[in-house]
């Protein structure tokens, strides 16, 4: 069982000469639930080599039991240091995919063109595609047949208030969620930073950090 974990190299937040990245919470979580389930696990991202971490997600209050674990993981600190250029990557290679978010990807992997081409591969070959909080995102560009992946499709995703209650409504370059609903995602959420992952198919999102690892188990149930 090989997961492919892509994550963002972008770390500028807007305008706001503040940094970000992905949310820490949301590669750790997934990162074990594969581990423990025994699969093997390449990462990757668009520059390849160490990506960007959001700070916010390094702060005290944001920590849990997998970032824990993560601190005290020096081999899974070298895979995250070492990521794979994504542009050189195969679907073939891989029996899933796996985006975790955080703000990074709004800039970078929604228009990644060697992203949007393997999300289609994986979802074409009926293969687990997952993606949590703000890596919904990665999702609206990819097309079959010609139709947005997303339409037609429950999926979930960062909703408006969790944006509005981070005070990012206006520096994001979009909502999540009102893109989803644009191009006719059937959007589900749940209150605030509670857990949703949602499955329609081998689709797999869900709305915030803490879905992360139901998102995660969610796609090895797909791969049985």
């Amino acid at each position: 069982m090989k997961i492919l974990i892509i994550l963002t190299s972008h770390d500028k937040l807007g305008d706001t000469g503040k940094k970000t990245g992905f949310w820490l919470e949301e590669f750790a979580a997934p990162y074990y639930v594969f581990l423990d389930a025994g699969a093997e696990i390449t990462v990757a991202s668009p520059k390849g080599g160490q990506p960007p971490l959001d700070p916010k997600s390094d702060e005290p209050d944001s920590q849990t039991e997998m970032t824990e674990r993560f601190r005290r993981d020096k081999a899974a600190q070298q895979v995250l240091a070492n990521t794979k250029v994504l542009s050189e990557l195969k679907e073939a290679d891989y029996d899933a995919v796996f985006y975790p978010g955080g703000h990074g990807p709004l800039w970078d992997l929604t228009s990644d063109l060697a992203s949007i081409r393997l999300i289609e591969q994986f979802y074409k070959n009926g293969k687990p595609v997952g993606a949590v909080c703000h890596a919904p995102a990665v999702l609206l560009q990819a097309k079959i047949d010609g139709e947005p992946l997303v339409k037609g499709k429950r999926v979930a995703g960062f909703t408006n208030s969790e944006e509005e209650a981070v005070q990012l409504t206006s520096v994001v370059p979009f909502l999540v969620e009102n893109e989803l609903k644009r191009l006719g995602a059937h959007y589900e959420k749940v209150d605030d930073w509670q857990v949703l992952a949602v499955t329609d198919g081998h689709l797999v999102t869900g709305q915030n950090p803490a879905s992360s690892a139901a998102v995660a188990s969610e796609v090895l149930k797909l791969l049985g």
